[in-house]
């Protein structure tokens, strides 16, 4: 039996489904949060509403080749052309605490669909920075041991692999990692070596991504297809300032921002066809300096951060190109540009 699994294991893991661009759904947003604050985006890049009740959620966990269906979730409900779907880890009693403790209020609040309340009977939303999770389509067997593959699940077909099947990658110090590494941005990036990006980070599929990845990769390079920010943001008052809590120390609100909305080259106004677009901001993401091309059309712009509170204001004088500083950590932050002809927009970038 176990030479059966094996191979029913390796035939999945070198199976290749084909898919073009903007056909199918794909992950646009995988949230490794503190304690239970865990949550995908799901981006339906086609023009019509997709029945999510036909996918499911696979985790593989701590470098495991093989996943079943206590390890995985049927999705429901429905996400609109052109639209996402937040998918929360559903530990929602306030009285919880250790492996019970409530997500916090500002992810809830972003949730389309809780799921996985109890860890025993799926536990395909506990994921840490090291595991593999999957989306696929397909309608799991009510049997929680039987082992996920294309002969067990009727209508399978892989849509979409955020890390590497089967890969355990290391924490910061190169050793064994149980369940607190994470995916790293130094080949082959998953021994530990430069920064941990899928720990304690939200990664954000890039706009350029038109698809989801169908074939195991040989090494899963984070920052290719995806941008990463932390976790947690201090909060800022209205100068810009930390505000501390009672203990003295800055207070942490989670950085969920960007969960919601994806900009992609699929929509139909795609904001990042740079030739099409009057104005553009540059390089985005950003270690915190941008430009503006094209600027003449704007009067002013604003930055703000996700609370949308305004750090800087700045007017422009037929300016073609402009050069302005972030200050600020880690984030998504937002420019609230208005133009000479009254209308307004706002652009989202990313500080790293």
């Amino acid at each position: 039996m176990k030479q059966l699994f094996t191979l029913i294991t390796l035939t999945f893991l070198t199976l290749s489904f084909s898919q073009t661009n903007c056909a199918d759904l794909f992950i646009s947003e995988y949230v490794e949060g503190w304690s239970n604050n865990k949550a995908l985006e799901i981006y339906n890049p086609t023009n019509q509403a997709i029945n999510l009740n036909g996918y499911f959620v696979v985790r593989y966990s701590n470098g495991a080749s093989t996943a079943t269906v206590a390890n995985a979730v049927q999705l429901t409900g429905t996400v609109q052309a052109h639209d996402v779907y937040v998918a929360v880890l559903e530990k929602l009693d306030t009285a919880g605490t250790g492996q019970e403790a409530p997500i916090w209020d500002s992810l809830q609040v972003r949730a389309d669909g809780f799921y996985c309340p109890v860890y025993n009977t799926s536990n395909a939303f506990y994921w840490n920075g090291n595991d593999a999770v999957v989306l696929a389509k397909g309608t799991l067997p009510a049997n929680a041991a039987t082992v996920i593959s294309p002969a067990n699940v009727p209508g399978f077909a892989l849509v979409d692999i955020f890390g590497k099947i089967g890969e355990n990658p290391a924490n910061e110090t190169g050793s064994s990692a149980g369940n607190d590494g994470g995916w790293a941005t130094t080949f082959p990036f998953n021994n530990g070596q430069g920064v941990i990006v899928s720990k304690d980070h939200s990664m954000i599929r890039k706009a350029s991504i038109q698809k989801g990845v169908t074939t195991q990769v040989a090494f899963f390079d984070p920052l290719l297809e995806w941008d990463t920010i932390p976790a947690v943001i201090v909060r800022l008052d209205q100068n810009g300032n930390p505000v501390l809590g009672g203990s003295g120390n800055p207070i942490l609100d989670g950085n969920w921002n960007s969960l919601g909305t994806h900009d992609c080259q699929c929509n139909p106004a795609s904001t990042n066809d740079m030739d099409a677009l009057a104005y553009f901001i540059y390089p985005n993401p950003s270690s915190g300096t941008l430009y503006i091309k094209n600027a003449a059309s704007i009067k002013r712009f604003q930055v703000m951060n996700a609370f949308g509170q305004v750090l800087s204001t700045k007017e422009i004088n037929n300016q073609d190109l402009v050069v302005f500083q972030i200050e600020a950590s880690r984030g998504v932050y937002f420019v609230n540009i208005t133009t000479k002809d009254g209308k307004s927009e706002i652009r989202k970038v990313i500080i790293r």
